[in-house]
């Protein structure tokens, strides 16, 4: 099961994309409008969140019909539509895949709290709870009706866990993946799938609230290759994505090594909690750059040497903007957001834009909690007061960290609402739209940065499939790396500070050739100079 790691998905979160209805939420004739941006902009893949009939609890993550879409975004025919005028740009679709959990309004569990047995076998239910905690907080089981038993939720209360371990779930749920994929589908993106194998008898597991009785479970590797065989297989360059939570990189090397045919690559999260202190997320701190390096070293490294694949992105809809995080953005932003862009994009994985990336969006600035819609956000602004933090220093802490930063409105240009909707959006869009938006930045440095660093990716075999070496690892101020194919070799360099820093490069890259920078390039020498967020990159054959 190879892909072509030549190719660059774009990720849209529909409902802040583009609305064209008026209704103030984002809809699939939204992104059919704006498929020429993105051809124009390069990329070949397109994910989209869910947009399947929902409550909308955890912002569609709760699906309660996995065939259907959700008439906020549109009709089965405009899903038809997008496809047909992707296919015809060049531009395929990955669709989010939500298989560990379904929504307690789902037809399945509405049947089993009826009393059907076939049903209620759907789904983890034991008479006595452990003691797991779920990931929004609280015990993850809750009394299941009148019955005295309780169902697993790993997540809210109104996402029941599926049971993996019934064939008869593993049937249905493989029958929802092949609807999509007979729909002309070419990926998907499953979400949180490492968590699937729960153990066959769930016992109490104090340790780390649980995750381990639940994550990364040798079974999950097995239903993993069950659904590969079962769906897409056997479709040529197909690709597929796994959202892995709290993983290793031992299970992400099998989830990912072409020959076990289980995924095309992983995410994984370690990067992004470099400026967590002490581990949580309701923090404030500077990020840590040498954790930083470390862990895209190892992960670098070791999957390059086991062959398993990684996923690549600063930027999703569950973080807050990269460029508020590592980059002094008040002075820097064009040259950090091109800086990071090139982190990744020269980097050996699958490169992903988060929608406004490729502009370089920030994060919206809110002036007050009422600003926000985020559940996850509300709730922990009161914690925080809760642990003693005055009303200033607790709306400072979601300021910085809420997932709302990244779900605010695609800015399209300086009109009213960035050119989003017509109506009143479903979530302010951020202050910087009036000069930050795609008609400004369309034919701006970092746009088309972004452009180049594709293009590089398709005509150069050593990005698309060279190995991953750490280089300058000791240097407290550059991330760099070195990507080698046969005879080729390329260093990539990266400043990750707002100063400037000098470094000494071996006699053949000193007669290299730069291939990409984000500053106008001096000639090299054995001594180069990168300026602040300068990223540099010099190639060898």
């Amino acid at each position: 099961m190879t892909i072509d790691k030549r190719k660059v998905v774009y990720q849209i979160y529909p409902k802040s994309y583009k609305d064209t209805t008026g209704t103030g939420v984002g809809d699939l004739r939204g992104i059919i409008e704006k498929l020429p941006y993105l051809k124009e902009l390069g990329i070949d893949m397109i994910w989209l969140n869910p947009f399947y009939p929902s409550p909308q609890r955890d912002n569609g993550y709760d699906i309660s019909d996995y065939t259907a879409v959700h008439p906020d975004f549109g009709s089965m025919a405009d899903f038809e539509e997008m496809v047909a005028v992707g296919q015809d740009l060049g531009i395929d679709f990955m669709l989010d895949m939500v298989l560990n959990h379904c929504s307690t309004e789902h037809e399945w569990f509405q049947k089993a709290l009826a009393g059907d047995k076939y049903y209620q076998d759907f789904f983890i239910l034991r008479d006595q709870p452990t003691d797991w905690v779920s990931k929004f907080g609280g015990n993850a089981w809750a009394p299941f009706g009148d019955t005295g038993k309780y169902y697993l939720h790993l997540f809210d209360v109104t996402q029941a866990d599926l049971n993996w371990r019934n064939p008869h779930v593993r049937k249905e749920l493989f029958k929802v993946v092949n609807f999509w994929k007979d729909k002309g589908v070419k990926g998907f993106r499953f979400d949180v799938i490492n968590l699937i194998g729960k153990d066959e008898v769930l016992e109490d597991c104090p340790v780390n609230d649980g995750k381990p009785a639940y994550t990364d479970r040798p079974i999950t590797h097995d239903y993993l290759r069950m659904m590969n065989n079962a769906t897409f297989g056997s479709e040529t360059g197909f690709m597929t994505v796994g959202e892995m939570s709290a993983t290793t990189i031992e299970n992400c090397i099998l989830y990912t090594a072409p020959e076990r045919e289980e995924l095309s690559m992983a995410f994984n999260f370690h990067h992004l909690k470099v400026d967590y202190k002490d581990g949580q997320k309701w923090t404030l701190m500077d990020f840590d750059f040498e954790e930083l390096k470390r862990l895209f070293h190892t992960w670098g490294e070791e999957m390059s040497v086991g062959n398993g694949w990684n996923a690549l992105f600063y930027n999703n809809h569950d973080q807050p903007r990269a460029l508020n995080r590592f980059v002094d953005v008040k002075n820097f932003r064009t040259e950090g957001a091109t800086m990071l862009a090139a982190s990744i994009h020269l980097s050996r994985g699958t490169p992903y834009i988060y929608m406004g990336e490729e502009i370089g969006m920030i994060d919206p600035d809110f002036d007050s909690m009422s600003d926000y819609v985020d559940v996850e956000s509300i709730n922990a602004y009161q914690m925080l007061l809760e642990q003693g933090h005055s009303p200033e220093q607790a709306f400072k802490i979601i300021q910085a960290k809420s997932r709302d930063n990244s779900r605010t409105p695609m800015q399209w240009d300086a009109s009213l609402n960035a050119g989003f909707t017509s109506g009143k959006p479903w979530l302010k869009p951020g202050k910087s739209y009036t000069t930050i938006n795609v008609e400004n930045e369309k034919t701006g440095p970092i746009f088309r940065f972004y452009q180049d660093l594709i293009r590089l990716r398709k005509e150069l075999p050593i990005i698309a499939e060279g190995d991953y070496k750490a280089a300058y690892k000791d240097h407290d101020k550059v991330y760099a790396f070195e990507r080698v194919l046969a005879d080729e070799k390329l260093l990539v360099l990266n400043n990750f500070f707002a100063e400037e820093v000098v470094l000494e490069l071996s006699d053949e890259y000193a007669r290299g050739q730069v291939l990409i920078s984000n500053y106008p390039t001096t000639k090299l020498a054995k001594k180069v100079k990168l300026q602040p967020y300068q990223s540099l990159a010099i190639l060898v054959q």
